[in-house]
Formats: structure tokens, sequence, C-alpha cells
């Protein structure tokens, strides 16, 4: 099992919703968060390691979902497809390794728990 950490812009949300719920993923969660990545929340550069002397922190998504092994490349692919917009600030995706899971209702653990 893997998490998936997806940051995208706010207006993408949608369209990741979709892509997630197409691999019958149902538990996320999703939290609106403020970040900036190389260029330091100045949209107009694509120049990486630009000195910029103010950072500008932009709105940002983050998804968290936990999946199975077998379908994270899948949803990489999905997610490459459809999110970007072209411009620097698209995102990230960040993918850990899960040793387990548990849910506190049932008790169930590993993929049974997802």
């Amino acid at each position: 099992m893997k998490r998936l950490e997806i940051i995208i812009r706010p207006e993408k949300l949608e369209e990741l919703k979709d892509i997630l719920n197409q691999f019958k993923i149902g538990g996320m969660t999703v939290l609106s968060v403020m970040g900036c990545g190389n260029q330091k929340g100045d949209a107009n550069s694509s120049l990486k390691g630009l000195k910029v002397h103010n950072i500008n922190l932009i709105p940002k998504i983050l998804c968290i979902v936990a999946v199975k092994d077998e379908d994270v490349e899948k949803i990489l692919e999905a997610v490459y497809e459809k999110i970007p917009s072209g411009r620097v600030g698209d995102g990230k995706v960040f993918i850990e390794p899960i040793d387990d899971i548990m849910r506190i209702r049932t008790g169930e653990r590993g993929e049974k728990a997802l």
C-alpha cells in the first residue's frame, strides 16, 4: 500500500476526485493549504533557482489517499494526463510506503481497511 499526497491547484480538485473515483478510491482527506515551490510563488517565471526576495504563498489543495500498490502508476498517469495546466505551480505528488492501516470502527487491517 502507498500513501499519496497530491498537491494541486484548487480549481483542479473536481478533476482529481473524478480520477480517484475511477480507481474506486472513496477515502480521502482534502486540506486547503498554502505553499510555494522553487519559484517562491512567482508564477510569471519558469526559471528554477530564481532569486526572489519575497516569498509568496499560493493557495493549493492537498489530497491524501491510501492506495493499493498496483494502482499507483495508473493513478500517476491519469493525474499527469488530466491535472496539468502547463504553467508553473501545477503541483506535486509525494509517494510513501504504508506499513499497515487499521480501520478504527471494525479493527480491520491492511488492504481490508482501505
